[in-house]
């Protein structure tokens, strides 16, 4: 891989990220009870790391932000966004639907089928149909914003 591959994708990484936050606070996927312990927060308990580990905290204008749960965030959008960015270069059928379609199949696999099989979430059906509409169209402008990141380069 060359490092600009790997610069362009950590760069979409960081701003496709901070985009799908962005989309969270439009349509909040989970409700404040279920986002007590998020998806990122209960994955990391499930791998051992405590509970006092990933709930912690930083305070910014009064409100305390979950500091773990944004490296979460942040590590997996840069991870697939430079997968997304290394397969453009040798598979550019992966860009139908620029990035939306590769970001719908992310949903698909972390939040139907792998996190409800890990017991992280509950299984799609007993989850809210919002939290499935937000994080669905969420993937989709996440990964429509890969794409725009990556054309802003190539």
């Amino acid at each position: 891989m060359s490092i600009s591959i790997l610069i362009i994708g950590i760069t979409a990484g960081i701003i496709s990220g901070i985009v799908k936050l962005g989309w969270e606070v439009i349509l909040p996927p989970r409700t404040d009870e279920r986002n007590e312990t998020n998806p990122p927060q209960k994955m990391l308990q499930q791998m051992g790391v405590p509970y006092r580990i990933t709930h912690l905290t930083y305070s910014y204008s009064g409100l305390q932000i979950p500091w773990v749960s944004l490296i979460m965030h942040f590590a997996f959008s840069i991870f697939f966004s430079v997968l997304y960015c290394w397969i453009f270069i040798y598979f550019p059928i992966i860009s139908i639907g620029m990035g939306t379609i590769f970001g719908l199949i992310i949903w698909i696999v972390y939040h139907i089928i792998l996190m409800p099989m890990l017991k992280t979430v509950p299984p799609f059906w007993k989850q809210p149909w919002e939290e499935h509409f937000s994080e669905a169209l969420g993937h989709m402008v996440w990964g429509f914003t890969i794409h725009l990141v990556l054309l802003a380069f190539i």
